[in-house]
This record gives structure tokens, C-alpha cells and sequence, in this order.
């Protein structure tokens, strides 16, 4: 490894995502937007546990992304499908720290985002988990996630949100695996938007003084997670547009 080359660097060029520079959607793409909970509880400086103390980038990006695209599918009216994370206060997720409890601000649409509870083509999904697939599980075995895909017609989703190497990971490798077993027909691809993609920061010197918590470098996750999604059959992409 050459003296000025981060191992951050190293890393990237031992696992490369090789993005697809941009994804074109048209009247024809029969195309969804699943966006990830984009909640104060992990995007909104101070809103708990789970958020970020003062301003990070990636996840401003992320957000702002994340908004503008929910804005072209709400405007071309093409269906969009929000998973917000809602915990009850009396059932952890381990390893997490208690985050996003149903009823609170934290377990809200961002305020970018808040606008999508009034628009017809959005879904909004409550989850309790990490998976959204596995959030989507109604008491009587159907899924909602599934249900949508299929009424909807969607031969294309397009994954944003947080976290890059958690709930988006989580839902893109269990959604291709359905998709594989035959279960979510007519679905044919799934793919995730990196700049509409964030992760939270937990450096290893601060991890070090919290007990139970793992080091967890926002920069090095995040393209771990677009390389783990890549490698489960994903495509990633860097750009997205429209055709009029």
C-alpha cells in the first residue's frame, strides 16, 4: 500500500462497488420507490439514541435525496413505499439502544419527508425490525411489501434511506432472495441509489467508552453495504433520471 494511500483506499480498491453510472426512468419502467426510514430517530440532529449529534453530510445528502426522488415519483403519481421504524418501549432490538419508539418524534418522517403522509401513491409501512420484508408480515401471512409489488405492477424498485449496511441491506438482500425464489413476481430488479443512501458515525475511540457498542466508521460502512448489496445480485447506481 503506497505511504500516501488511506486504508480506506486499499479497502475500496480490494472490494470495489463499480457503480453503474445512471439509472433512466421513463413512463415505461414500471418502477417503485422504496425509501428506508428516513425518520428523525436515525436523520435528525438530537432526536435520540440513534441520531446524530451535530450536522453529518451523508445523511443531509441522503435526506435530500431521498425527498427529491419521492417528489418525481409523487409528480409522474408512480407508487412510492415508506418503511418507518416504530419500536414499542417494552421490546429492545439488540444490540441497538432503544430508538424510534412508536408515538414519539423519533418514529416520524423527517420533516422533508412528512408531506408523503397526504399523497396517494405512497405506502407508509410501520415496522418493528431491522427488515422492511420482514416488517411487512401481517398476522394473517400476508406482506405487505409483497402485496404492493404485485398490485402495483412493479418490474423495478429503486431502494434509498439509512442504514446503507443495515435496514437497506436487510431489505435488498431478503427482497432478491424473493425475488430469486419466484415469490414477488413481476419484480426483475432491485436498485439501490448510493447518494440517497447514508449510515450512522461511530468512530472506535467513542465506541470504545460505551459499553456493548461496536466501532462503526460511517465512510468505510456505507460502501461496505453498496458492496454487500452489489455482491447479493443488486445494482447500484450514482445518478438517476428522467425522461420526459
Amino acid at each position: 500500500m503506497a505511504n500516501h494511500e488511506t486504508i480506506f483506499d486499499h479497502l475500496k480498491k480490494q472490494i470495489p462497488v463499480d457503480e453503474e453510472e445512471s439509472l433512466i426512468l421513463n413512463r415505461d419502467s414500471s418502477v417503485g420507490l422504496v425509501i428506508a426510514d428516513v425518520v428523525n430517530g436515525f436523520c435528525t440532529i438530537g432526536s435520540g439514541n440513534m441520531a446524530p449529534t451535530k450536522h453529518n453530510e451523508q445523511i443531509s445528502k441522503m435526506v435530500e435525496e431521498s425527498a427529491k426522488l419521492a417528489r418525481e415519483f409523487c409528480d409522474r403519481e408512480w407508487p412510492v413505499l415508506a418503511f418507518i421504524d416504530s419500536h414499542h418501549p417494552d421490546i429492545p432490538e439488540i444490540p441497538y439502544p432503544p430508538h424510534c419508539i412508536i408515538g414519539t418524534e423519533e418514529s416520524e418522517l423527517v420533516p422533508a419527508l412528512k408531506w408523503l403522509e397526504s399523497e396517494n401513491c405512497a405506502t407508509l409501512r410501520r415496522k418493528d425490525c431491522i427488515d422492511g420484508f420482514v416488517g411487512s408480515m401481517e398476522k394473517d401471512g400476508s406482506n405487505v411489501f409483497v402485496d404492493w409489488v404485485k398490485e402495483k405492477q412493479i418490474k423495478v424498485i429503486v431502494v434509498v434511506g439509512i442504514c446503507t449496511d443495515i435496514c437497506v441491506f436487510d431489505f435488498v438482500a431478503t427482497a432478491l432472495s424473493a425475488r430469486n425464489h419466484g415469490v414477488l413476481s413481476p419484480l426483475e430488479d432491485v436498485v439501490v441509489y448510493s447518494r440517497g443512501c447514508a449510515t450512522f458515525d461511530l468512530p472506535l475511540h467513542v465506541a470504545k467508552d460505551i459499553k456493548g457498542a461496536h466501532a462503526h466508521p460511517q465512510e468505510l460502512m456505507h460502501h461496505v453495504g453498496l458492496y454487500m448489496a452489489k455482491g447479493r445480485g443488486a445494482k447500484v447506481v450514482s445518478k438517476i433520471s428522467f425522461e420526459t
